[in-house]
């Protein structure tokens, strides 16, 4: 039995931003529920482990941290947790399979389960049994029709109570806690899915396609700003849908210049973007609204019309290098990024080459190259014209190896630009941070050359700064000073 006092809690994080929401929401959960929130697992005694159900690699990784976690209750001289429980994407969508094959876990918790996170844990470290989660298609919890779904009480992780209120869109939330520091933080417009993409499983264990209501969103990003944060990284599974069950399809549109308007956020950056949705109004706002990142984070994942269809997605090459002209000519310093998937059933070799021929054209900033895997309960399982493992991965070489080149020699044409960089760290004379074209922690990143002895250096972390590239190192940009566009307010800075 732990000689400490109980209910000390460790949360793990896997997989993407998304994720990094909803376990600073159960960090807030937690903390109103009486837990005390502990950086290291072996302090605590209780460790939630936020999984991820995305590929094979992150669902192994997942696995991993539970097992970690685990490994702590025997090591010898450190007490160790006396519960480990298994939350997120990859507990939602397995549930009892992953209970039964994973009995290191104590618990396998679902999404309805995060309202009372903090009793559930209780449960579990008194012995008593916690009913493990029964995976079902979360698309059947709401309402087909997305206009019907706000009234819908259902829990949507990331979205603060929005179940417990009965679907209330009067009452704005604030359901979160930090658990980074930084001047940079994710923040959660919609979760879910409407599309059916042959090869995603997402929707069926996200969900259908939820916005989060204005003035929630707005909250959060005040309560954010007055973090310290300086940048706001929107996410979802699919922000160009944002507002559709709101009744309103340019919500976004109207929704962006009000982010970017909260005292102290000096920049906000939409990601999760879908071409067949981006119409030309919303672009235009995302490309010439003062505060917005001059950034375009495009879901692609091909550039062959055939592979696409099969994929169950729209456009091709010639559909997207145009998409691309229209968002240049608005805005010259664009930074664009997408992922593609090669390997797909039925992809020809002259496919490849229509995507290889793509590439070249498009001049992204920013590529991620994925093979081709079956994801059960998807339609593409089905799918005749499967390629061999071999196969799929050398032609994710061949793809990565050109985005290697493309992707430095695009940097190396921003060497002489001045860009504004959003300080993350400053150390040894240099300051660290993303240009505008940057997702941070996505993309590539900024090194900036600082004037004067290390010890007086004229930035800290969450300024503004202008600065001329000088060199490259890959993606990565060497730049050197020239002045502090936006000063971080001083309270701002011990929060980072």
């Amino acid at each position: 039995m732990s000689t400490r006092a109980s209910r000390r809690v460790a949360l793990i994080t896997l997989g993407c931003a998304r994720n990094e929401v909803d376990s600073e929401e159960l960090a807030a959960r937690l903390a109103t529920q009486g837990w005390q929130l502990v950086d290291e697992a072996a302090d605590a005694d209780a460790v939630l482990v936020n999984t991820c159900g995305f590929v094979d690699a992150a669902k192994k990784d997942s696995i991993d941290a539970l097992l970690a976690a685990d490994d702590l209750r025997d090591q010898e001289g450190v007490s160790g947790p006396r519960a480990v429980v298994a939350v997120g994407c990859m507990a939602e969508r397995y549930g009892s399979e992953l209970a039964s094959s994973l009995p290191e876990a104590d618990a396998v918790l679902g999404f309805d389960a995060y309202p009372r996170i903090g009793q559930h844990l209780d449960a579990v470290l008194a012995g008593a049994e916690v009913p493990t989660h029964r995976p079902r298609d979360r698309r059947r919890l709401l309402p087909i029709t997305p206009v019907d779904r706000p009234a819908a009480a259902v829990h949507v992780p990331g979205h603060g109570d929005r179940g417990e209120r009965g679907g209330n869109l009067a009452l704005a939330s604030v359901e979160r806690r930090r658990l980074t520091a930084g001047p940079v933080a994710a923040l959660k417009i919609s979760s879910g899915c409407d599309r059916r993409c042959a090869f995603c499983a997402i929707p069926s264990f996200r969900g259908s396609h939820v916005s989060r209501p204005p003035q929630d969103v707005l909250a959060e990003a005040e309560w954010l700003a007055g973090e310290g944060v300086r940048e706001l990284v929107l996410v979802s599974e699919n922000s160009t849908s944002y507002g559709k069950d709101l009744g309103d399809l340019r919500a976004l549109e109207t929704l962006l210049p009000q982010l970017a308007a909260v005292p102290g956020i000096i920049r906000v950056r939409t990601v999760y973007l879908q071409p067949a949705e981006l119409r030309p109004s919303l672009v235009e706002v995302l490309l010439t609204t003062p505060g917005l990142a001059p950034y375009l984070d495009l879901s692609f994942q091909h550039a062959s019309p055939d592979v696409l269809r099969r994929m169950r997605r729209f456009g091709g090459a010639e559909h997207f290098l145009d998409l691309l002209r229209r968002a240049r000519a608005l805005c010259p310093d664009l930074g664009a990024r997408s992922n593609v998937i090669v390997g797909f059933p039925g992809e020809t070799a002259a496919d490849v080459d229509i995507l290889a021929e793509f590439l070249v054209e498009a001049e992204l900033d920013a590529v991620g190259v994925f093979g081709y895997s079956d994801e059960e309960g998807t339609e593409a399982v089905g799918l005749p014209g499967k390629l061999d493992v071999e196969e799929i991965e050398h032609r994710r070489v061949r793809i990565t190896d050109l985005v290697e080149q493309l992707t430095a020699d695009r940097a190396t044409s921003r060497v002489g630009d001045r860009v504004q960089v959003l300080v993350e760290e400053v150390t040894d004379g240099l300051a660290h941070g993303c240009a505008g074209h940057q997702q941070p922690e996505v993309d590539g990143a900024c090194v900036v050359r600082l004037p004067g002895p290390p010890r007086q250096d004229p930035v800290r972390v969450g300024d503004l700064v202008e600065v001329r590239v000088v060199a490259t190192e890959g993606v990565d940009l060497i730049a050197e000073f020239e002045a502090v566009v936006d000063r971080a307010p001083r309270d701002a800075v011990t929060k980072t």
